[in-house]
């Protein structure tokens, strides 16, 4: 199959740092831009090598592209995602997919009657730390999984202190930003999330936008036939000296992962058990996006899945949604 042609949707940090680079290091073109910003697209269009810069995002779709990388603010993601996969574009959306469930299922099912690519930018699930992981559970490794802990507390930098602390902004804050990551991980290593707790605070002296820059929330899993789990994470953008990571606690074992929720592929997964502890060797050579990027291109040509399907992408954004609707209400919150 030819290499994919990428039109970008968005004229984003994320564009700029990560995904440009892993595009044409996983073999694509990365070919034109829209921004609802002229100066912005051809600023953006003449920094990164990129053929077309447009705001008519109708002229990006008609391009000679297949496929769109969709990094625009949160509340844009549903429209432009929609309109992608009508005009018979793959789509790998950034996270999280929508604002609402609906929303989110709506795109996931226009994209299998349309049967094209869509994925959601969660470069976590991808990483080889949770594959290894994925593997030692299923393995048996630490016997019956119990809980897990996320701790994935960092200092946002203070140049994307923008629209995500923004008061009324939709889709700011922290749980939409981190926490659906840390469930884009939780989901297929522990089961079903069926139940949502959480908390969330403002704390940042320098957040003036009005929304939560710091939660902590408690998910609970099933699976069939074994006992509930229990899942707790941290996540905040206010937190500047202390190591991301991951555990889970089994009948027979713990599986540490230090640096486990990082943008960067390198970490340590550590296997404790009766019989001591031991360091796993995981290959953390390949740029996580440009394994995200590897691995929509084999959806794409039907060799493979992608890291973050749109329905892993749905229920990530169901936990979020729920941690949200938590943190409001003081309550519980099932999820469907």
């Amino acid at each position: 199959m030819p290499a994919l042609n990428w039109g970008l949707i968005g004229a984003s940090d994320i564009a700029a740092t990560r995904v440009i680079g892993a595009i044409r290091t996983s073999g694509g073109n990365a070919v034109g831009v829209f921004s609802g910003s002229a100066d912005r697209a051809r600023d953006f269009a003449a920094s990164h090598g990129l053929a077309s810069a447009t705001t008519d995002l109708d002229e990006l779709l008609a391009g000679d592209i297949n496929a769109v990388y969709i990094s625009s603010t949160n509340d844009k993601h549903f429209d432009q995602a929609t309109r992608a996969l009508k005009a018979g574009k793959h789509v790998l959306c950034e996270k999280p997919l929508a604002l609402e469930a609906e929303q989110a299922a709506a795109m996931v099912e226009l994209a299998e009657e349309m049967g094209l690519t869509l994925a959601a930018n969660h470069h976590l699930p991808g990483s080889p730390l949770h594959a290894k992981v994925r593997e030692l559970v299923a393995a048996g490794a630490i016997g019956t999984v119990l809980s897990a802990k996320v701790a994935h507390a960092v200092l946002l930098p203070e140049r994307l202190r923008g629209w995500r602390l923004g008061q009324g902004t939709p889709g700011s804050g922290v749980i939409l930003d981190i926490t659906c990551h840390d469930a884009s991980v939780l989901n297929p290593l522990l089961g079903r999330p069926v139940a949502v707790t959480a908390v969330a605070v403002q704390q940042a002296v320098w957040n003036t936008g009005g929304q939560e820059d710091a939660a902590m929330t408690v998910i609970r899993y099933e699976n069939d036939g074994r006992p509930p789990v229990l899942a707790q994470t941290h996540d905040s953008f206010t937190v500047g000296y202390a190591r991301t990571s991951l555990e889970v606690h089994g009948t027979e074992g713990t599986i540490e992962v230090l640096d486990a929720m990082t943008q960067d592929t390198g970490g340590q997964v550590i296997l404790t058990t009766g019989s001591g502890s031991q360091t796993v060797d995981v290959d953390c050579s390949e740029d996580l996006y440009v394994t995200g990027l590897r691995a929509f291109a084999a959806a794409v040509e039907g060799t493979g899945v992608p890291a973050a399907s749109g329905r892993d992408g749905l229920m990530a954004l169901k936990v979020a949604l729920a941690a949200q609707e938590s943190a409001i209400s003081g309550r519980t919150v099932h999820i469907n």
